[in-house]
């Protein structure tokens, strides 16, 4: 009998030590690292673009990040499901979705996803770092370098339950949008004493913009429907005209945060150009990361570094894929691959935009081609010159 007890006592103390060492492998998954910022004051992120503007490389800046819970474009769920609406219409629905998920509070997203959702019904939800770590997946420790292919394979049948957890357990909350044409129907977020909202407006050449929306055309079908608001447009001014809003959305968005704007947006909102990202991309990220209070890591440089230094092309099946490129010659590709006439059109279409973006035009094929032709000075000569303009236009 004695020797029945002792093994029992025995069986007892292996059971307790073993559950306190998947504990402590759970936690050490789970739990920020240390020196991570503390989550009880968040900072709430808005990466404010358009499509092909280099927006999804810039989100898996923040989306790789150990501090940042990130999402790419939640609002394409609100077009998605009322597609036969406008963007106008749909801007205030966007927008309180979007006050929910800087909340943690995903039930609003019920409206707009089937019932029996999963991890995969979410929108790229694979580009989203924390939705591949714990708590939602335990595919990697907390805070690596996600594997995108790897957490599609390994974690998109999983349950949708953890990830108001895992949105509670981070100091950064990152939305990528490209769904808002104006800066008023944020106000709202804006004025949330509960959300420290800080606004990344990143706009690219529309030249390049408009050649790599032409290489991935059946991706934008829906999108340009409702940008137009489902007007009657022949096909080949379709493409022309999208630009059209997307660079008048630039001049009101900048105008309004920057001439004026009201106490509320005062230093809460950043213009990045993609351009001056490729030049100096680990200089230009420092700064938008001290913008939002985030810290650069040695992981994190190096991956910026190895993103923007490869050797890889474009993926025209998927528009939304990221690799390893030469950023420099990707922002300069439309010189060499886009027709002159179709220059010249978006020049014209674009023009403001440009000048306030101080995006050189080209006069002709010989001045487009010629690389060593820079179209893109730094900002601070930008901003003096659409200042001294605007006088001028006055």
């Amino acid at each position: 009998m004695y020797s029945c007890f002792s093994v029992q006592i025995k069986t007892l103390i292996f059971l307790v030590v073993l559950q306190g060492l998947m504990f402590c492998c759970w936690h050490y998954q789970f739990t920020p690292p240390p020196d991570s910022p503390s989550p009880s004051r968040k900072v709430h992120v808005l990466l404010l673009s358009s499509w092909r503007s280099g927006s999804s490389f810039l989100g898996q800046v923040f989306s790789q990040h150990p501090s940042v819970f990130y999402l790419m474009e939640p609002a394409w769920h609100v077009w998605s499901k009322m597609r036969t609406s406008g963007a106008k219409t749909l801007r205030m629905a966007v927008r309180d979705l979007m006050r929910s998920i800087y909340h943690c509070d995903f039930s609003v997203i019920d409206s707009y996803m089937p019932d029996n959702r999963k991890m995969s019904t979410f929108f790229m939800w694979h580009q989203s770092r924390a939705l591949c770590s714990p708590p939602v997946c335990f595919l990697a420790p907390f805070g690596h370098i996600n594997n995108e292919a790897q957490c599609q394979k390994e974690c998109e049948s999983l349950g949708f339950e953890m990830v108001e957890k895992a949105c509670q357990i981070y100091s950064h909350v990152v939305l990528k949008e490209t769904r808002f044409f104006e800066l008023e129907s944020l106000y709202p977020l804006l004025q949330d004493p509960n959300l420290d909202l800080r606004i990344i407006h990143l706009v690219r050449d529309p030249r390049a913009v408009y050649r790599s929306r032409e290489e991935s055309a059946l991706s934008f079908e829906m999108d340009n429907a409702i940008v137009l608001e489902h007007k009657a447009v022949p096909a080949g001014k379709e493409q022309y005209q999208v630009m059209q809003e997307i660079c008048q959305s630039h001049i009101r968005i900048n105008e309004r945060a920057t001439q004026d704007p009201p106490p509320f947006l005062k230093g809460r909102y950043k213009l990045v150009r993609y351009e001056d990202v490729t030049r100096n991309p680990l200089q230009e990220i420092s700064d938008i990361y001290d913008f939002v209070n985030l810290e650069m890591t040695n992981e994190m440089e190096a991956w910026i570094y190895n993103m923007t230094h490869g050797k890889g092309k474009g993926n025209v099946e998927n528009a939304f894929h990221i690799i390893s490129r030469n950023a420099v010659q990707v922002s300069q590709a439309w010189r060499t691959m886009l027709p002159h006439n179709k220059v010249k059109h978006i020049q014209e279409v674009c023009k403001e935009a440009m000048r306030m973006l101080n995006y050189r035009t080209v006069d002709s094929e010989k001045d487009q081609k010629t690389l060593d032709l820079d179209l893109y000075m730094p900002q601070e000569i930008k901003e003096f010159i659409w200042k001294q303009a605007k006088t001028q236009d006055a």
